[in-house]
């Protein structure tokens, strides 16, 4: 396997305003787990290989325990999240496999326990990790 495309040398500016987003998320006031939660679950969802290497490397160094790594994705049958992150997990669910939409109760239940301005900024955190999957997935990016 190879790296099809550098898109970040090919395209500079494109890669920039991606990358642009992300800065943003890094200054939210998103909690560090909270991030990394949606990101390796969006990640698994897509199956970017690259992103999920990623982010759960940075999750252990932020903190993350094995244990919530490893049940990720199986979050509804452990009790291992808070109802604050199980509903970010719902969202982050239902954001990256937006062909079925976002439903009511997964919204509402996301507002329940976040406030606006939290809820934007998780908004924007799932779609930006979605960018970066497609780049990964699309460019054949390896996991170092």
């Amino acid at each position: 396997m190879k790296t099809r495309i550098h898109i970040d040398k090919v395209e500079p500016a494109g890669y920039s305003a991606i990358l642009g987003l992300e800065k943003f998320i890094e200054s939210t006031s998103l909690t560090r787990t909270h991030k990394e939660l949606i990101k390796i679950r969006a990640s698994q969802i897509n199956g970017c290989a690259f992103c999920i290497n990623m982010h759960t490397k940075e999750a252990r160094i932020a903190g993350e325990t094995e244990q919530r790594i490893y049940a990720l994705n199986a979050w509804r049958d452990t009790p291992f999240f808070t109802d604050e992150e199980r509903a970010i997990l719902a969202l982050t669910e239902e954001v990256t496999l937006i062909s079925n939409h976002v439903s009511d109760e997964t919204y509402e239940a996301a507002a329940k326990v976040l406030d606006e301005k939290y809820l934007a900024q998780v908004i924007l955190a799932i779609i930006t990790i979605n960018a970066w999957n497609r780049i990964g997935i699309t460019t054949n990016l390896i996991p170092a």
